[in-house]
């Protein structure tokens, strides 16, 4: 499966960074009032600080998360689209908790189902939609937990796919990190976690977003709040700010809005101690390689991801990268088609690769193409 092959090298990236730039330690700790919490690097999944990290605890909305991730996954595969409409059962009608107050039989459509759910954290179209894709929502969140071990998460188990209290329905600070790492795959869930406010029902019902760093913090864009008297006030949010992306975990903040304030606290933390070295960005040409029998003699590549890496401030001179591409490659090729990759290293340690891709289809020519090509190069020779 794509995401676990990339959660993978993810995975495998993290454990080289921790070697290169260890978490802070307890001693290093800030002033967080939450339970549990963690500051990650978006990009290699380096732990940058944390506390209790790997608690299990009650999650509240923050699960909605990983209910958009089963959404996208399903988009992207072309199992749903966003046109789709969503019909509103009794089951889903009877939910309680945040909610967008849909009646049975009521239909919206798949995205604006998303929509409710990333901004207004809607528990009802939470289980409309998991019914319309499974078929049932305990057959929904059987996929989650399923999901769940395919990206090695230790510390979590989900009962329901809306996060109300429920016995054996946990996560952990480190595993929502994972959860919104993964999410950051699917630009759809990103630019709908940042959408302040919404018009429902042709204005009559307006939903305002709870994560109000989207207000309060520049550069925030996701992802998801929670809040249950057991879990207190919870947060999963990420943030970019001069090419540095990184996600941000509390849980149980005791206080109202303290989710958002220790939020703040540890990006704070992050930004000022951290930046971003980049060498490309994503879509970038990167190179060229020569082509044979193909109705083009050479083809660009682009960067499939940015070509960068996290570094201590002051030290962004001991990241360096290395281009590995082929000097020659036969058509046909397709658009995206993976060419080469780039190796990025800090100091002699390999901290990051990405692919270089193909910048366009190049078909192969036909022989009465070739045979022009030969008699030009035997024309030039004379």
């Amino acid at each position: 499966m794509k995401i676990g092959r990339n959660l993978a090298w993810m995975v495998l990236c993290a454990f080289f960074l921790g070697l290169v730039f260890p978490a802070v330690s307890q001693a290093e700790t800030l002033d967080v009032k939450a339970e549990s919490y963690i500051l990650i690097d978006a990009d290699s999944g380096q732990v940058l600080l944390a506390h209790n990290e790997h608690n299990q605890m009650p999650p509240a909305s923050m699960t909605k998360l990983m209910t958009l991730i089963l959404v996208a996954q399903d988009l992207q595969a072309g199992k749903a689209n966003l046109t789709d409409m969503v019909v509103t059962s009794e089951n889903a009608w009877k939910m309680g908790g945040s909610q967008i107050y849909l009646e049975p039989g009521e239909k919206f459509s798949l995205e604006e189902m998303l929509i409710a759910i990333a901004v207004g954290s809607a528990n009802d179209a939470c289980v409309a939609v998991a019914e319309h894709l499974e078929g049932s929502h305990e057959a929904f969140v059987e996929r989650m937990n399923k999901t769940a071990q395919e990206m090695g998460l230790k510390n979590t188990h989900f009962v329901n796919s809306y996060g109300l209290p429920a016995q054996g329905h946990y996560s952990s600070a480190y595993d929502m990190a994972v959860i919104a790492r993964a999410a950051l795959q699917y630009p759809k869930l990103l630019e709908y976690s940042s959408i302040k406010e919404y018009e429902l029902r042709n204005g009559e019902f307006i939903l305002y977003n709870t994560n109000k760093l989207l207000w309060w913090y520049q550069g925030a864009d996701g992802f998801k709040t929670g809040w249950t008297n057991e879990a207190k006030y919870c947060l999963t949010s990420t943030v970019k700010r001069d090419g540095l992306r990184l996600i941000a975990v509390v849980m149980a903040s005791p206080e109202p809005r303290g989710n958002f304030r220790d939020s703040m606290v540890l990006f704070n933390y992050g930004y000022a101690k951290y930046a971003f070295k980049s060498f490309f960005d994503q879509g970038n040409v990167c190179g060229a390689v020569k082509v044979g029998k193909g109705l083009a003699e050479s083809l660009e590549v682009v960067a499939a991801a940015d070509v960068g890496s996290i570094c201590l401030k002051g030290e962004e001179k001991s990241l360096s990268y290395q281009q590995l591409l082929p000097d020659y490659i036969d058509a046909p090729i397709l658009k995206n088609q993976k060419i080469g990759e780039i190796e990025i290293y800090k100091d002699q340690t390999l901290v990051k690769k990405v692919d270089l891709v193909a910048s366009q289809d190049i078909p192969a020519a036909g022989p009465v193409r070739e045979m022009l090509k030969l008699l030009q190069m035997v024309y030039l020779l004379i």
